[in-house]
């Protein structure tokens, strides 16, 4: 086989509001964990789920977005790249972890949208299923929408405007 490929798409829940962090140059990077479930009935007849956690990191653009809508709970999918890092601990014994490194999110909804309003608190409002956010981490133009026009103007992440960085 000629040349390879590092490629994942997830599609789960987040376990927790994103952490943020700013890079001394004023890079944001977001990281969440996010659940996938898979469900099946084993030969006794009984329903079977086993539940993976995966850690994701995005950066720029795409960690500004997690940033202002993203809660636990919500519904993303997230394509990306298997990442390793390593590290040494306080006893200098070597860690290794895996995380999937971002490069576009598409936000699929939230339990907040489909909850009654038993709460006064405000939840800024969020797409509905037909309504899917994307937005992908590029090193090309700012920004740009499906009909290929640039503006300088920050499309907003509800109108399905895939956001390069």
């Amino acid at each position: 086989m000629a040349g390879s490929l590092n490629k994942v798409i997830l599609i789960g829940n987040l376990g927790a509001d994103p952490e943020i962090r700013e890079m001394p140059d004023g890079t944001k990077m977001a990281k969440f964990s996010i659940a996938t479930t898979e469900r099946y009935k084993n030969r006794e007849g009984e329903q079977v789920s086993n539940t993976e956690w995966h850690n994701i990191v995005l950066w720029r653009r795409t960690a500004e977005v997690a940033e202002k809508f993203l809660k636990k709970g919500d519904s993303v999918c997230i394509e990306g790249k298997l990442k390793t890092r390593s590290w040494e601990d306080e006893k200098g014994i070597k860690k290794y972890a895996t995380d999937v490194q971002g490069d576009s999110m598409t936000m699929l909804g939230s339990k907040r949208d489909s909850s009654s309003n038993e709460s006064n608190s405000y939840s800024p409002p969020q797409p509905s299923k037909q309504e899917e956010v994307s937005v992908q981490d590029s090193n090309q133009t700012p920004f740009s929408n499906h009909s290929g026009d640039n503006n300088n103007a920050d499309p907003l992440p509800f109108e399905d405007e895939k956001i390069v960085n």
